[in-house]
């Protein structure tokens, strides 16, 4: 007898993310007749131990950026070996593509091939258990807080600015008067920056990329922004930001801002800013190959969120070392980093159970897939990192957020 829920058929292609680069989307077929498809973003902004995002690097397609081989690895290997699998068993099927890798960064059949593939099967599952996805994962029923990325500097952004993300969050209890809170400051910030005659043109994650060169200058708009959309900072909104302090760090000294810092000099910095603008969350505040840095800003702002993104790169090992050397409170999680939904899972909980905080985000490179919008609500990871209220990429997790709190208030 046929068993309905094993898989069928497995067929991956190359489409386009947002930025109008390759990347892998993935089809998996239960023999029920289920269909199923995941597709894989692409960081710009990319920690030194992220797993491999396989490119064919054939500078006669796409620059170099196709995605070929990895769609074949999925069409030949991935396929010959899974089909037949059943798909309930999902931490069965991941550890069966990592045996196939056989490497510790997912190079040989690409993070992109293997991440498409777990979690096209963790779409088709949920189907077939008749149960929207953030409830077939969990049982969670929280709302995720929102971190709005409306400014934008470092990669995403070919403006001055040293600091890579300047976000919003917004306070209410309510996801729908956050969404909206958050919509009417980004408009507000567009009026300001038109009356000043800056571009109004956005980055890849759909903030405003002006061309401004100082971090007092971006948070000085973005709290007039705020005003102007009559809300008080500090008590309906705050300000969280994303340094990607790797990205300006070169032999032990921090290059920011046309200055030479050191780890104390930078931690003096964030502490003069944090209360006068009420920045309540910073992420990669220090470089991943600064440990030393990490330490000493844990221990000295833990008043406040300190995300491990580049620190961390969603693996679990990395994790377990900053939380015996008691690196950061909190955890950027990125499935693409690691390359699995079963590895992501394991290095959520870990973080949970260090009382880690945890934040599901998005990459630069994104596609309309909006998973991450129901993993948030279902492991009740607390936040949601996803852009801007600009980009229909970013847009469509905040309005699958907006169909889950309906069904959650049921």
């Amino acid at each position: 007898m046929i068993k309905l829920s094993k898989i069928k058929d497995v067929y991956a292609r190359e489409i386009l993310d947002s930025r109008g680069n390759p990347t892998v989307e993935v089809e998996i077929t239960l023999n029920s007749g289920i269909k199923a498809t995941a597709s894989v973003p692409s960081g710009a902004s990319v920690g030194k131990n992220e797993a491999l995002e396989l490119r064919d690097l054939d500078k006669n397609r796409y620059n170099g950026k196709g995605v070929l081989k990895a769609v074949n690895n999925v069409n030949t290997i991935i396929k010959n070996n899974i089909v037949g699998f059943d798909s309930l068993d999902q931490s069965g099927l991941d550890n069966l593509l990592i045996k196939l890798d056989a490497t510790n960064n997912k190079s040989n059949l690409g993070a992109n091939a293997i991440l498409g593939v777990s979690l096209a099967n963790l779409k088709a599952a949920s189907m077939y258990s008749n149960k929207q996805l953030y409830n077939y994962i969990g049982n969670g029923k929280t709302m995720p807080k929102c971190m709005m990325n409306i400014l934008n500097g470092g990669v995403h952004a070919s403006n001055d600015l040293d600091i890579q993300e300047f976000m919003i969050i917004p306070a209410s209890d309510e996801y729908l008067d956050n969404l909206r809170m958050g919509a009417e400051v980004f408009h507000s910030l567009k009026e300001i920056l038109k009356s000043k005659n800056l571009s109004t043109s956005v980055g890849d994650e759909g903030g405003f990329a002006p061309l401004i060169n100082t971090t007092k200058e971006a948070l000085d708009l973005i709290k007039e922004a705020i005003s102007k959309a009559n809300y008080v900072l500090g008590k309906d909104i705050f300000i969280a930001l994303d340094v990607a302090a790797s990205e300006f760090y070169k032999n032990g000294t921090y290059y920011f801002e046309k200055k030479e810092y050191t780890s104390d000099q930078l931690i003096e910095f964030y502490k003069n800013i944090i209360d006068e603008y009420h920045i309540i969350s910073i992420e990669d505040p220090m470089s991943e190959d600064d440990y030393d840095g990490w330490q000493k800003i844990t221990k000295i702002l833990s008043n406040i969120q300190l995300v491990g993104d580049d620190l961390f790169v969603t693996n679990k090992k990395l994790l377990e070392i900053g939380i015996q050397k008691k690196m950061a409170n909190a955890i950027l999680i990125k499935l693409n980093q690691i390359g699995s939904y079963t590895e992501t899972l394991q290095t959520i909980k870990l973080a949970q159970e260090n009382g880690y905080k945890t934040i599901i985000s998005h990459r630069s490179g994104e596609t309309e897939d909006n998973y991450i919008a129901d993993i948030a609500v279902g492991l009740n990871l607390g936040q949601i990192k996803t852009g801007s209220l600009s980009r229909s990429e970013r847009l469509s997790k905040y309005n699958r957020l907006i169909r889950i709190n309906e069904m959650i208030k049921k």
